[in-house]
């Protein structure tokens, strides 16, 4: 038994090893934590129990009995975070740079099978090159599964992606199939096509933190919901986000203790929406000031900057945030924010987050690059989004809430259970000047180029005063109650209060397998 025994320590020494010493070395040298390095980390302490550490390739091809280790490349099994139960795995980048061969992924579907039986998160930590070139068709097959797992995964249990080194070729579409990405700056990048392979085709020189970088991918593409500066901070984001989610979609999110009173008034926000509608202001404030203090947590920052989206809490339960930023773009809406916006509302859905809704728009973004890109298709994801959701759903009117815009942001009649507006909201099919020049354009023609700014300007009061406010949507009942902004919290509080619990039934008399969203 004492040899048994030695001989097992043995192999698992080797295990923990991965591509060897050597290879650890480099790692470290590259600025980067081996994957038991990022496990520990991330995991309460000695929680982890590693699954499948004896498994290795069985390929022979391209001398590849020669390149074997156990584990083949990747750690996987079950911990805790915090106390709660998670699937995990870790790409090892010392055995042939993290490469997918077809063992490493069927370990990673292990993953994906565990967390699905248990009703557990599911959180990975990429640095793989992609495919195994040299495991051919086996390699592209395997990765095909984990897709599929990701799939059959998505609105049940929650699945977060670390980026923590390259993540390449086929292998990018996993994590943009989970939930949240969370790329690490100078260390990470992810795409379909490499450098290479772009100047080879498209004669175009790029480097791959140009390419596929932490800038690119979540300014740009939106890939990255979130960036970090190094992998301890990457770490710290997945348990920040994880603290909000539950387990899967059959539990409520979790809890947060707050001493921050539910009562609370802030007269600092009757100061915060400027008199001026021409004037712009930091949505976040707002946020920041009605939900329980520090609670806020933004996602997509970097991305779409004309929406925020996030997580809360308020009155110490989780909900979902979505708002206009009238910093950017006046709070326009255009193809990327709809998209964000579209796809965090469904997200907040699957897993039982309240939705509360701040608007501020004058409308859609115009241009000849957004009609061509699609605005159309993309704006009417996001009232697919809002009507498909059964969760509460709470909107506040904080300023302009223009044409289309204002019913796809929550509107009563996509089925908003309670809208809210300020005195300065502003509803009305467009804003007061493009109205009046529509509206009243004979008279302006007739007043005479003297008189025409003296008429305008009249005739927009009067605008805005008859069709512009508040009252008149109130007196149709397509807004509940005109509040001052320094009580939105306590009557925010109110309402989650009473729409708790609610669950709406959106089955048809005539079945259905599911809509069609206009993707």
């Amino acid at each position: 038994m004492d040899r048994l025994a030695a001989e097992l320590k043995d192999m698992l020494e080797k295990a923990s090893l991965g591509g060897g010493a050597a290879a650890i070395e480099k790692q470290h040298q590259a600025g980067k934590l081996t994957a038991r390095e990022r496990l520990d980390l991330l995991l309460d302490e000695a929680s982890f129990m590693e699954l499948d550490a004896f498994v290795q390739h069985r390929s022979t091809d391209f001398d590849l009995d020669k390149k074997r280790v156990l584990g083949d490349g990747v750690v996987t099994g079950l911990g805790r975070i915090d106390g709660r139960l998670v699937a995990v795995y870790a790409q090892d980048a010392t055995f042939m740079g993290g490469s997918l061969g077809e063992a490493h992924l069927q370990k990673v579907s292990q993953i994906y099978g565990f967390a699905l039986r248990l009703g557990v998160p599911v959180v990975g930590l990429n640095d793989s090159g992609g495919a195994r070139i040299q495991e051919g068709v086996a390699s592209l097959h395997a990765i095909g599964e984990i897709f599929a797992r990701n799939v059959i995964a998505s609105g049940v249990v929650p699945q977060i992606t670390a980026i923590m080194g390259p993540c390449a070729g086929g292998a990018a579409y996993q994590p943009a199939l989970g939930d949240f990405t969370i790329m690490v700056e100078k260390t990470s990048y992810i795409f379909i096509t490499g450098p290479r392979v772009v100047k080879r085709v498209t004669h175009e020189d790029v480097s791959a933190e140009d390419l596929g970088g932490t800038r690119p991918q979540s300014s740009s593409s939106g890939v990255a919901h979130f960036v970090a500066r190094d992998e301890k901070e990457c770490i710290s984001t997945i348990k920040t986000l994880l603290s909000y989610l539950p387990s899967n979609s059959l539990e409520d999110p979790p809890g947060f203790p707050t001493k921050d009173s539910p009562n609370r008034i802030d007269e600092a926000l009757n100061q915060v929406v400027p008199t001026d509608p021409r004037q712009s202001y930091d949505m976040r404030e707002i946020i920041e000031r009605v939900f329980d203090t520090g609670s806020f947590l933004e996602v997509h920052r970097n991305y779409a900057p004309s929406a925020i989206v996030g997580f809360a809490s308020l009155d110490g339960r989780p909900v979902g945030v979505v708002a206009n930023q009238p910093m950017a773009y006046a709070g326009a809406l255009d193809i990327d924010s709809s998209d964000k916006m579209a796809r965090f509302v469904r997200f907040c859905d699957c897993f039982s987050f309240p939705i509360f809704t701040f608007v501020d728009t004058p409308g859609y973004l115009p241009g000849i690059r957004q009609e061509h890109g699609g605005i159309i298709r993309h704006g009417a994801k996001l009232i697919y989004a809002y009507v498909e959701a059964s969760v509460p759903r709470v909107t506040v009117v904080v300023r302009k809430a223009y044409g289309g815009a204002y019913i796809a942001m929550c509107s009563k009649s996509l089925g908003a259970d309670m809208v809210f507006a300020y005195p300065t909201a502003e509803v009305a099919v467009m804003g007061p000047e493009g109205a009046v020049e529509i509206v009243y354009h004979r008279e302006l023609e007739e007043a005479g180029a003297e008189q025409k700014q003296e008429v305008m300007a009249r005739l927009v009061d009067e605008y805005r005063r008859k069709f512009a406010n508040p009252y008149v949507a109130a007196g149709r009942g397509y807004v509940n109650a005109i509040i001052e902004p320094k009580d939105t919290r306590p009557t925010l509080v109110k309402a989650l209060r009473q729409l708790s619990g609610g669950r709406r039934s959106l089955t048809p008399k005539v079945a259905k397998k599911h809509g069609n969203i206009p993707l």
